[in-house]
């Protein structure tokens, strides 16, 4: 052994000896080097680049535990590349090489790039290098982040991922191509592999690209073309990401078509006097148009366009005489619908009964086309974006009606009004969702979080619920229960919504096809915001260390509860959300403060002497109640 070791001892010394520097990445010659852990420290490689989403135990993912030598050995594979070199993957990291460099030196880029095997292995499964094609940076960017989402991964920022492109695909040049003013960088000699899955995805921006054309290509609005282009600019008062939209097209679902409108119903009801059967028809036409015209203008995130479409569509002008473009557009109108008979039909019980149904479809097919997932991460500019058009529809609206009769005004302006609180709710929602998912996939705040949710005294916090909520101990108990085992067991954000509907489907399953099932949705929404409060408080009295987790989480649950809750009261009226929530804008105004009843009776009679009963026994007597063992154990 001696002599071996001796033997073995002298060969090294024979190597020629490399330098390694530290902040610089190495580059390694051939492709068949195996080295330990040790040989070259992932701490001589920092990353000092801002992730896009900030998570305390980022580095598990891409930080190994040290290991000397004698411990363990981890392999380090190369991958040759025949023009310039290889790289190599070394506890997580990018290793890139180029050759002899810029400078012959042999050294790479100057600043690492962090990279888990499972994206690198993803890039080179999905892409390939060619000469005489392009690919654009900002698609490229906004596969990887679908990528890391499907793997649960934290995403670098837009610079960092295009240092790792570089290193895996070498030689890669990036280029600004497109017309003037709408140009775009690319990475030129780089393409999507025809056996990859995202082939498909191209060919559907490529449909989704054929509806956004600029307006000069749209015939059916030109009558509108000249004062939306002169509109445009007075729009400064809305961040416009127009110029972006390829870049945000990815998390939009611009498939969607706007379905056919029914006519309207007379209900055999005689036609206002001076009104014909053409004015309605040419009423319904303009208006189709109209809704297309907004569509249009979302899919392509034009926000500020909506207002000057509104404008057109109920011929509003600033001034008596008004602009020479102004007067254009509304002559144009005059011909197919003189503004006496728009007057005149907005006070029309069936149109306005109409244009509510189609606002509502209209409304509901931009949300589902803006935030086609509530759970899947947006852009923070896009969710600003948003909240800034929705914050802004009220008072367009109302602007552009400024002449209209306030029978119209007044359906207008409920369904835009939930329509934007619907936009603002979607986005908490989102917003909610990124932040509690760094949490829930962190394993040091699980735990936390779980050795102080069996702290909390749960038959003390039943006790004091019950009074209120009402609810039988065993079905509490198995709420309990599977949360905890839920959380034990380190779900995805995607499990846990799906364990949230399930709880809402048990619950409200005695209520099915029944009509005391919306009024009994919206009690059960109260209840349980009522008794996660009571656990929040437990753990705030406790001064819980992962108080500030469950809060959040707390805050998610309660949020997609309510989501959850709105599309079963829709689904069960047989309606859009949106106009489920006109309806209950339209209630609150019509109940004159009306003290809106919580009980479930179908009698609607007076409590009788079981309400003398003290409230714990109460509580276990009454048995028109929700969270019943037997909607949960059915």
């Amino acid at each position: 052994m001696g002599l071996c070791a001796l033997q073995v001892q002298q060969q090294l010394q024979q190597l020629p000896v490399q330098h390694v520097y530290t902040n610089q990445v190495q580059y390694v010659e051939g492709a068949d080097a195996n080295y330990t852990t040790s040989t070259i420290r992932s701490s001589s490689f920092p990353y000092t680049e801002t992730p896009l989403y900030t998570q305390t135990t980022a580095g598990q993912y891409y930080e190994t535990t040290p290991a000397s030598g004698s411990e363990a050995t981890s392999p380090i594979t190369a991958v040759a590349n025949g023009s310039s070199g290889s790289y190599v993957i070394q506890g997580g990291y990018m290793l890139a090489g180029s050759g002899t460099g810029s400078s012959g030196n042999g050294h790479g880029y100057p600043h690492p790039t962090r990279a888990s095997p499972a994206t690198v292995q993803w890039l080179l499964d999905n892409y390939e290098t060619a000469e005489g094609v392009s690919l654009p940076r900002s698609t490229l960017y906004c596969h990887y982040l679908l990528h890391c989402q499907e793997q649960k991964l934290e995403p670098v920022n837009a610079a960092s991922f295009g240092k790792l492109i570089r290193s895996v695909f070498m030689g890669l040049r990036t280029r600004r191509l497109g017309t003037r003013g709408n140009s775009k960088y690319h990475y030129y000699g780089l393409r999507i592999k025809a056996s990859s899955s995202l082939v498909r995805l191209m060919e559907d921006q490529q449909h989704l690209a054929m509806r956004q054309q600029p307006f000069s290509q749209k015939q059916r609005w030109t009558h509108m073309f000249s004062f939306i282009s002169c509109s445009q600019q007075q729009s400064s008062g809305l961040s416009d990401i127009s110029t972006q939209v390829q870049q945000y097209q990815q998390f939009l679902d611009a498939s969607r078509a706007l379905p056919e409108f029914p006519d309207v119903d007379l209900q055999g009801r005689a036609l206002p006097e001076g009104i014909e059967q053409e004015h309605l028809k040419s009423f319904q036409l303009l208006y189709r148009e109209h809704c297309e015209a907004i569509l249009d203008v979302m899919v392509n995130l034009q926000f500020p366009l909506v207002e000057t479409l509104w404008k057109t569509f109920w011929r509003f002008s600033e001034s008596q005489a008004g602009d020479s473009t102004t007067l254009a557009v509304h002559d144009e109108s005059e011909k197919r619908l003189p503004k006496s008979c728009l007057v005149l039909l907005c006070k029309y019980d069936p149109v306005l009964r109409w244009s509510r149904d189609c606002d509502n479809t209209l409304y509901q097919g931009l949300v589902e086309m803006l935030i086609p997932d509530v759970l899947r991460p947006i852009p923070s500019a896009l969710t600003q974006a948003i909240r800034n058009f929705a914050k802004s529809l009220e008072s367009w609206l109302t602007n552009a009606m400024m002449n209209i009769p306030e029978e119209m005004v007044r359906v207008k302006v409920t369904s835009a009004s939930a329509f934007a609180q619907t936009l603002r709710r979607y986005t908490s929602l989102n917003h909610l969702a990124q932040a509690a998912r760094a949490v829930l996939q962190n394993t040091a705040q699980i735990n936390q979080m779980l050795s102080d949710l069996n702290r909390v005294d749960f038959a003390n916090v039943q006790e004091q619920a019950s009074w209120v909520c009402r609810c039988e101990d065993r079905v509490v108990q198995r709420l309990e229960q599977d949360f905890k085992l839920t959380l034990q067991q380190q779900n995805s954000l995607e499990q846990w919504a799906a364990w949230l509907e399930g709880v809402v489907s048990q619950v409200l399953k005695p209520y099915q096809s029944s009509s005391a099932f919306p009024k009994a949705a919206k009690l059960f929404l109260l209840k349980w915001s009522f008794y996660s409060s009571m656990v929040i408080r437990d753990l705030t009295l406790r001064s819980a260390a992962s108080f500030g987790s469950f809060h959040l989480i707390r805050l998610l649950y309660d949020e997609y509860m309510y989501y959850l809750i709105e599309h079963r009261v829709a689904q069960a009226k047989g309606e859009t959300p949106i106009a489920v929530m006109g309806e209950e804008e339209e209630e609150e105004e019509d109940s004159d403060d009306e003290c809106q009843e919580l009980s479930l009776q179908s009698d609607g009679g007076a409590i009788g002497d079981e309400s003398l009963e003290p409230p714990a026994k109460l509580a276990r007597t009454d048995q028109r109640v929700l969270f019943t063992t037997g909607s949960m154990e059915n």
